[in-house]
């Protein structure tokens, strides 16, 4: 079930203050202990809204004054009266013992009755050679584009829409995933049919590139500290974005104008859409071409731990998932009814 937004309540102990010389707020002290300790941006964002939640449901507490019964209520009211998925509420117990344990200071004891929620086992939703097909005929432009790599090269649709041109390799056929999937790069097959189509993609985003420096624009953001270390790199064509998004930004830090690129949530509507324009009765998304690849690679002879390395898995048994999707098992299982 989807969590309400967040209203608008000015939490004067938690929220940034333009004044200079002051000591951080409770946020603030969350977002630089998780960067220096080097967690995702969506986690950090993730576990930011857990702890406003946090406060918010006990009427702006300051989390100092509380303890393991106000996260047991918390948890309860989630598993209970939001009825928020097992996974969800394991994020929001890990967000607020991150805050206890790495922010506060105050690290929380034995919480009764509170553990991490079991998971539930799903299958993964896998389509056709010919849904696949179907799916792709009803995308356009960027995003059928973007389609093709999901499925031809098992991209998540983050990975995909930030790709940089030096990631691309057209003689080896080869595409380079940097801080993928577990914060780690890997290689995986660009799809030949995908070439012809990139090719000329890339000649119409250089042509925009060109344009924009002309402009004046400053060029794509730079990774890390990058931008201090390479001053002319954000001008090179080689780190711009493969999918440039349509408009322009103005960075918040330097005020320098960009281009940021393309939006994963414009590819995940246009594919939802394709799906039910196709008629397929399965409720697939982006992440879709990512199980469609896996599964069809495992078909088709590929080795389980080849396949672990493609997608990123730290975990072969992660990978291991795919192996309940083929319509058979290890003794060759055919239906009894078959047989009638």
């Amino acid at each position: 079930m989807a969590l309400p937004r967040l209203p608008r309540v000015p939490l004067a102990h938690l929220e940034r203050r333009p004044a200079e010389d002051r000591p951080l707020r409770l946020l603030e002290r969350v977002r630089n202990r998780m960067r220096t300790r080097r967690y995702s941006r969506r986690t950090e964002v993730a576990y930011c809204g857990w702890v406003r939640r946090f406060v918010l449901y006990h009427e702006l507490r300051h989390p100092r004054e509380m303890g393991e019964p106000e996260l047991a209520s918390f948890l309860t009211h989630l598993a209970t009266e939001r009825n928020v998925s097992a996974s969800t509420q394991n994020q929001a117990l890990h967000a607020i013992l991150f805050l206890y344990n790495h922010v506060l200071g105050q690290p929380l004891g034995l919480i009764h009755g509170v553990e991490p929620a079991k998971r539930a086992r799903r299958l993964p939703v896998i389509l056709s050679s010919g849904e696949v097909r179907a799916v792709l005929a009803g995308l356009r432009g960027v995003p059928r584009l973007c389609a093709v790599l999901m499925y031809g090269s098992g991209l998540l649709v983050s990975e995909c829409v930030s790709l940089r041109v030096k990631d691309v390799d057209f003689d080896r056929f080869e595409i380079t995933v940097r801080g993928g999937k577990g914060d780690k790069d890997r290689r995986v097959p660009l799809p030949r049919t995908a070439v012809p189509a990139l090719r000329k993609h890339l000649d119409r985003v250089r042509l925009q590139f060109q344009r924009d420096i002309a402009r004046g624009l400053r060029g794509a953001a730079m990774p890390d500290a990058l931008e201090r270390k390479l001053p002319g790199a954000a001008r090179d064509w080689v780190w711009q974005w493969v999918f440039p998004a349509a408009r322009v930004y103005v960075e918040a830090r330097t005020g320098f104008r960009r281009r940021h690129h393309y939006h994963e949530s414009a590819v995940q509507r246009a594919v939802t859409a394709s799906v039910r324009a196709s008629g397929i009765a399965k409720r697939a998304t982006c992440h879709s071409f990512r199980h469609s690849f896996a599964t069809h690679l495992l078909e088709s002879g590929s080795d389980i731990r080849t396949i672990q390395e493609l997608l990123g898995h730290s975990d072969v048994r992660t990978t291991m998932i795919y192996t309940h999707v083929l319509n058979r098992g290890g003794m060759g299982v055919r239906s009894p009814a078959d047989r009638l």
